[in-house]
């Protein structure tokens, strides 16, 4: 393929797939884990396939003083 002078080529977009079904539609959940002894809190962006139910989880955030 090749690209025509001026104009920058297109990143290539990528669609989530489930790892057990290959399933591509998923219910987004937002979710909180404490720390083992309850010093930090970590945000989650979950991710249910909502063919399988299996659920992916990806790392937002953590916050020392995160009390809500």
């Amino acid at each position: 393929m090749t690209v025509p002078p001026g104009s920058a080529p297109q990143p290539e977009t990528r669609q989530l797939r489930c790892p057990l079904c290959d399933g591509v539609h998923f219910q987004r959940e937002e979710a909180r884990q404490d720390s083992r002894w309850g010093w930090t809190s970590h945000r989650m962006t979950l991710m249910i396939c909502q063919r399988c139910r299996y659920v992916l989880h990806f790392y937002d955030q953590h916050s020392f003083f995160d009390v809500d």
